[in-house]
């Protein structure tokens, strides 16, 4: 799935910034912290450093159009 929302936000024109958890020390902690912090589920999204959530709430095309024209603005 994570790579479905790399092509969504690529074919935007938008370049994302991709951490894979399971490859970097501390990626368990981290995606702990995510689950806490409301984010169950990974991919994790960040836009404008604001959380929008995991790949379903990124499918949503309402709330994936609003936050890309927001943040391709910045």
């Amino acid at each position: 799935m994570c790579h479905t929302i790399k092509t969504l936000f690529c074919d935007f024109g938008v370049n994302p910034a991709v951490h894979e958890l399971d490859e970097m020390p501390g990626g368990r902690e981290i995606e702990q912290a995510l689950s806490r912090a409301g984010c169950p589920t990974l991919p994790a999204v960040f836009i404008g450093g604001e959380i929008v959530g995991g790949a379903n709430e990124v499918s949503d095309v309402d709330v994936f159009g609003d936050n890309v024209v927001s943040s391709r603005s910045k």
